[in-house]
């Protein structure tokens, strides 16, 4: 089991400051993917050891997710078929590598963190738009579910240990791979993100590693912020997003590399 200090506590200004910057990540997250890049090393802000802050931002994430999920399949922009499939892969993937990664010191996490990201921000920034036209009957039944199982173990199983990017590649992986327009890939990619955040909250909850106190005002906002940012994607795709990514991206690693090289 994982502990926090005694005397370990978030202030008002802190909280309110994370709760914003996860509604933020939640935004941009159920609109492009992407949103771990600013979720994650909020919770970090707080200076809570690492595993706090992924099993705590697992539990917003998860919530959120879901209904962002939700709202993709009411709107039609989602294959079921795939979305189970992805849901089996992303379950199995991400419990697997969340056990893992409770095995890893606080430092390897954190650096992890360091390393990960800027490549993922790159990758993310650096998107092209994809085709709208869905080409995804050229594969058999048999075959999309197998292609759609192993990309969710892969990525789902990315969530679990690292986490940022998880929707941009779930994204890029069904509109690339397995052929789906960019909204239907959006909408699937939402199962994978939905199944591998509940798994890995699972793992990390009974390790002990989740901060309620702060969980839940974020979780409400994670809520408010997939939902905005699912209705922006149905409506208006997530062009608009970027800047502000750049902007938030940009402070959160400076403060996050200023902490790990501090403790080097």
């Amino acid at each position: 089991m994982f502990y926090l200090a005694s005397d370990f506590a978030v202030s008002y200004p802190m909280l309110i400051l994370v709760s914003f910057l996860v509604g933020l990540g939640s935004f941009i997250d159920a609109s492009a993917g992407g949103g771990g890049l600013i979720t994650v090393p909020a919770y970090l802000l707080t200076g809570m050891p690492a595993h706090f802050a992924y099993g705590t931002n697992k539990v917003s994430a998860a919530f959120g997710t879901f209904l962002a999920a939700v709202k993709f399949w009411r709107s039609g922009a989602m294959n079921l078929f795939a979305s189970f499939w992805a849901m089996l892969g992303s379950l199995t993937g991400s419990y697997i590598l969340a056990r893992a990664a409770l095995l890893l010191s606080d430092m390897t996490l954190r650096t992890l963190q360091l390393v990960v990201i800027p490549f993922v921000a790159v990758v993310i920034l650096a998107r092209k738009n994809f085709s709208d036209e869905d080409r995804s009957g050229v594969f058999s039944g048999r075959k999309l579910g197998l292609i759609s199982f192993v990309i969710s173990f892969c990525i789902g199983g990315y969530d679990a240990i690292i986490g940022p990017g998880t929707g941009t590649f779930a994204i890029i992986a069904f509109a690339l791979v397995t052929k789906f327009d960019l909204k239907t890939s959006a909408g699937n990619a939402k199962v994978l993100n939905c199944a591998s955040g509940a798994a890995s909250l699972v793992a990390f909850a009974m390790a002990g590693a989740v901060y309620w106190k702060l969980a839940i005002p974020t979780t409400i906002c994670s809520l408010l912020g997939n939902q905005l940012g699912a209705r922006l994607a149905l409506k208006n795709g997530a062009k608009y997003i970027r800047p502000m990514l750049i902007c938030v991206l940009s402070l959160l690693l400076i403060k996050l590399a200023y902490d790990v090289i501090g403790k080097i």
